[in-house]
């Protein structure tokens, strides 16, 4: 598959303070989330794809391009910053005419991107309100237009949901997804996992400036099998049930939960083989388990264990 962004050594500070360092990165068509808590390097990492920032050492291609030394790539490349960053006193449709200009189209095409980007996020009826009397979702929306509308094939989205309302953050997951669909390359940042996890299984974690992982949530995965799981278990007979559990070399840990009769909580290293002989202890004793849940069965849990795995 192509790829659309590499990095290689890619390190960007300001003056003492660490943007990011080191970056050593490959993106392919498709959707990839840029994951990590608010002050990560998202924003820097972006802005640097952009072209909007000067890296410090290192490099980074777009389309086998410098984007700090090509303008001519500002045409292939839509970007949504986290910043505002909106001309308050224009219109939405003038905010969409005038940058479709500026990307040299002809007032025929103008007009009728214009319409085609707000109707992509819902503002048609809105078209002609000032930005100055918009929403904060309502204006993450017109970012979102003004980023799509030259029909850029790499978008760069920098907490694009943030302060959307529910409706229409199922609607713009659902944009991203059929702009992906036509070979589009995005780009979506985020500290929030349940977001991400709901448009792509291809994620990218950037924690103080450095890379922790890159590839699917599965693969990444692999990468923790040796860090402790927790699992929680409700049985019948939890005392016996723990005191046969810890015949096994894949228990780390057990402990009973307090307030609630039946709950044990245990902590396993390696969940498949764990798994495989609590099974088999089950049905060899006839116990009754109510209920077993992995906790760590999601992004969030996969990120907390590279964070503490690196420090």
């Amino acid at each position: 598959m192509t790829t659309i962004i590499e990095t290689e050594g890619l390190s960007k500070w300001y003056g003492p303070v660490l943007g990011v360092t080191d970056l050593r990165i490959l993106v392919e068509p498709g959707i990839t989330g840029l994951l990590g808590p608010n002050g990560a390097g998202k924003s820097t990492f972006l802005k640097l794809v952009a072209g909007q920032l000067k890296p410090s050492a290192g490099r980074v291609s777009v389309f086998g391009e410098n984007p700090w030394t090509t303008p001519e790539l500002f045409r292939k490349i839509g970007y949504c910053p986290e910043a505002q960053g909106l001309y308050a006193d224009l219109t939405a449709r003038e905010s969409l005419l005038f940058l479709l200009r500026l990307h040299g189209y002809r007032e025929g095409e103008v007009e009728s991107r214009t319409l085609e980007a707000l109707e992509a996020v819902g503002l048609v009826d809105r078209a002609d309100r000032r930005v100055e009397t918009y929403s904060f979702g309502m204006r993450q929306r017109l970012k979102i237009a003004l980023a799509l509308a030259h029909d850029p094939d790499l978008l760069l989205f920098d907490e694009p949901l943030n302060g959307v309302d529910p409706l229409w953050r199922i609607r713009l997951t659902a944009l991203f997804e059929s702009l992906a669909s036509r070979g589009k390359t995005l780009l979506v940042s985020s500290h929030i996992l349940p977001e991400v996890e709901a448009m792509t299984r291809q994620i990218l974690l950037i924690h103080q400036g450095k890379v922790f992982a890159q590839g699917e949530i599965p693969a990444i995965r692999e990468l923790i099998d040796t860090h402790p799981h927790r699992v929680s278990l409700r049985v019948d007979r939890p005392r016996e049930m723990a005191k046969l559990l810890l015949e096994s070399s894949s228990l780390e840990g057990v402990h009973f939960h307090p307030k609630q009769e039946g709950l044990l909580h245990l902590t396993v290293t390696n969940r498949e083989k764990f798994y495989a002989f609590l099974l088999e202890v089950v049905v060899r004793n006839g116990f009754n388990v109510e209920e077993m849940v992995s906790t760590d069965d999601n992004l969030q849990s996969v990120f907390d264990y590279l964070v503490e795995g690196k420090r």
